[in-house]
């Protein structure tokens, strides 16, 4: 594994991933979640940040993904079966499933994690062809 391509990547991946966040929960589908709730900033990057080194460990470790198409394939799949687990597994003390907010929050997550994994992929790929 490029040492140096993996932390790049993970880092472009962690602001892509926490931008595009701030873009869909922050403004643009705000009603996703409760009013008067405060989020932690920090928390919140700080799952962007693990999120994207986990796709940046699979595509430059394991997969050897380095093209923003390829990825952004891998990452509309993975992002798929993540964001559908974590749904399942928030939902599952609630016992209530809000289809709508459902459906939504996996399009965004799916949506996210392909762009994100492109990008990572564009930088893994850089990277890794200049090394070469």
């Amino acid at each position: 594994m490029n040492t140096k391509s993996f932390i790049l990547s993970g880092i472009v991946g962690s602001i892509v991933s926490f931008l595009l966040g701030f873009l869909f929960y922050g403004l643009i589908f705000t009603d996703l979640h409760p009013e008067g709730t405060e989020s932690s900033m920090l928390f919140i990057f700080l799952g962007c940040l693990f999120y994207a080194f986990a796709f940046a460990l699979i595509f430059s470790h394991w997969a050897q993904i380095c093209t923003f198409n390829t990825w952004a394939k891998a990452g509309f799949f993975i992002g798929l079966l993540w964001s559908l687990s974590m749904i399942f597994f928030m939902n599952s003390s609630d016992g209530v499933l809000d289809y709508y907010n459902t459906v939504i929050m996996v399009a965004v997550d799916v949506i996210s994690a392909a762009v994100m994994g492109g990008m990572i992929a564009s930088v893994v790929g850089k990277l890794t062809t200049k090394s070469l």
